[in-house]
């Protein structure tokens, strides 16, 4: 049944798509769908507010229209269904499931193209590397230091394996396209369980990494640990634009 009451709006026009509202959104009601921040259903946004403050383009009000009533066993189930849905943990259509987790040393010559030189060989020593992939009880998650940076990074970066990727474990996602509520999820559990040294952030200068951040801060404040941050900024020419420590 539709009544008349407050509820969130979102205006198209202003949202980049960085996620910060969907983080900032206890009940799960608000997803990235095409690049912009959506209200799943009516019925889960309780039209509070919570989720504004989090959105850095003012692209959230809070307005009333007839909609349907909020429904907290609605947000209950809908909740519960998101954490057992668990896609990353299942064979995808590409081949290429999460079990199958490799660890090796960097810089393996096996196969090595003739022109590849010391200089830009890979210093990658796992696999998966996507967040959606990599399960939070992968073996090369204990006590790593942590590198979670966005998927243009490495393309925009020339350097990335020697400047950032080297001695690390890499962790790479999109904010804007991947479900955020799950990469605090999974980044929660491997806090609470990997024994994680450090985290070194790295963005890009686009609007829609600014939620990389946030959810690495939302996934500690989860999993009740406090780890070291470094974060880093770098340009679409492939400059380091910013660099500092996260409290």
């Amino acid at each position: 049944m539709k009544i008349k009451r407050k509820i969130i709006q979102i205006d198209e026009e202003k949202c980049d798509g960085c996620g910060n509202c969907v983080i900032g959104c206890a009940e799960g009601a608000l997803a990235i769908v095409d690049g912009k921040a959506k209200v799943i259903s009516d019925n889960l946004c309780d039209g509070l507010g919570a989720c504004i403050g989090e959105c850095p383009q003012g692209a959230l009000t809070i307005i009333e229209r007839e909609a349907q009533a909020f429904d907290e066993e609605a947000v209950e189930v809908h909740l519960s269904t998101r954490q057992q849905d668990d896609p990353e943990e299942k064979p995808m259509a590409c081949g290429c499931p999460s079990a199958q987790i490799q660890s090796f040393s960097p810089c393996a010559k096996a196969n090595q193209p003739m022109r590849q030189t010391a200089e830009n060989e890979s210093t990658l020593t796992h696999w998966p590397v996507q967040i959606r992939l990599v399960p939070p009880d992968a073996p090369f998650l204990k006590g790593a230091d942590l590198l979670v940076a966005a998927d243009c990074v490495p393309v925009a970066f020339p350097s990335f394996h020697q400047d950032f990727l080297q001695g690390k474990t890499v962790m790479l996602g999109c904010p804007k396209f991947d479900d955020v509520q799950a990469y605090v999820e999974k980044f929660a559990a491997i806090f609470k369980t990997a024994g994680i040294k450090r985290i070194t952030i790295v963005i890009m200068e686009v609007p829609c990494c600014a939620g990389m951040p946030r959810i690495v801060q939302k996934a500690m404040e989860k999993a009740g640990v406090q780890i070291p941050v470094e974060q880093v900024v770098v340009s679409t020419r492939g400059r380091i634009l910013e660099t500092r420590k996260v409290a």
